[in-house]
């Protein structure tokens, strides 16, 4: 027992490290994984006695005793309470992700979604135990009965709550802008796949409830406008249902989403043998069929930016003759088509 609680008082102390020293600084992905296994380890220590309550009364003796040390070091800390230990993992991922002086290439781990590697019961390395924690954070959002099922899936949900997290910490932190981009290039420009639109998507989602989070949405829908190519991917990856929610929430998006999809526009040129328009560039390749169904979705989204774009296409109709001749201008064939729509 006496080893027990060493153990316990030692891990209580990993997570006030984690959430509040600079000392993670220095942290490799071997010590967090060792974090993450103490964390775990403490979790099977509630699994184990939470139904003893001689050996809980002295577990919660030695929380307390560690607590009143801890507090008289890190400002602000927070009690563990023999309860906490049940998601002890959980308390060391947010307390990670509050911690301004955590290393990107950490940072990056936590943030990876690959499938779990598990040999003998016991995941084979950290990245695989931190995406189990989402998953397990994401089957709670599904199960819960008050919440509703979301349009980006559990998992982006997760993830896009602790990106808006980490935005925060480091916008409260400091004024310089660099570290908080330097952040959000080594996390998600390397990862232009479609689970990361989803989590960038549902991060803007989130719902705003203090002027620090839309300050932060602001700064990702800044960054995002100056990388050109992952917006590009993101508006040909994500569902128009979900692009149309973007440009409801955000006129920054709105005024983003119709500039990539002018620009989709005038890669397209008229192929006489298909009787079609066809798209010069594979990368994204779009169709005019799906030109109009992102057009539709903006002007949906947004019935009062219906006048500017519709003048907008229009202008540029004007500028190529302004003849009602189908294949002359796709300007003037995107019109004709989402006035079919329109009626």
């Amino acid at each position: 027992m006496e080893a027990v609680l060493k153990n316990l008082s030692s891990t209580a102390e990993l997570l006030a490290v984690a959430a509040r020293s600079s000392e993670v600084e220095q942290w490799d992905k071997q010590t967090l994984s060792r974090a993450f296994a103490w964390a775990g380890y403490c979790e099977h220590i509630f699994c184990r006695f939470q139904g003893n309550p001689a050996i809980r009364r002295i577990l919660e003796r030695q929380l307390q005793l560690t607590n009143f040390s801890l507090q008289a070091v890190f400002p602000g800390y927070t009690d563990v309470s023999f309860t906490d230990l049940s998601r002890c993992q959980h308390l060391l991922l947010v307390g990670l992700l509050n911690n301004p002086e955590l290393p990107i290439s950490l940072m990056k781990i936590l943030f990876d979604t690959k499938p779990g590697n598990i040999k003998h019961g016991h995941y084979e390395d950290v990245t695989s135990m931190c995406s189990h924690i989402i998953q397990c954070k994401s089957a709670c959002k599904i199960l819960s009965p008050l919440t509703d099922l979301s349009a980006v899936g559990a998992d982006a949900e997760v993830q896009g709550s602790m990106l808006m997290e980490r935005l925060h910490v480091l916008q409260s932190q400091s004024s310089d802008a660099s570290q908080t981009q330097h952040f959000l290039n080594s996390v998600l420009l390397e990862c232009e796949s479609e689970h990361f639109c989803l989590v960038v998507a549902s991060a803007l989602l989130t719902q705003k409830n203090s002027d620090a989070q839309t300050a932060s949405m602001d700064f990702l829908l800044d960054w995002l406008k100056q990388k050109d190519v992952l917006l590009q991917h993101m508006c040909s990856a994500l569902p128009t249902s979900l692009l149309q929610d973007l440009a409801k929430e955000h006129l920054k998006f709105r005024n983003a989403y119709c500039d990539i999809l002018k620009k989709w526009a005038t890669n397209l040129e008229y192929s006489i043998n298909d009787g079609e328009w066809v798209q010069r560039s594979t990368n994204p390749s779009v169709s005019f069929q799906k030109l109009i169904e992102h057009f539709s979705a903006l002007l949906e989204a947004c019935p009062s930016t219906r006048r500017t774009v519709e003048e907008e296409l229009n202008t540029l109709k004007i500028s190529d003759g302004d003849l009602d001749v189908r294949g002359l201008s796709v300007w003037g064939d995107l019109l004709s088509e989402m006035y079919k729509c329109k009626s």
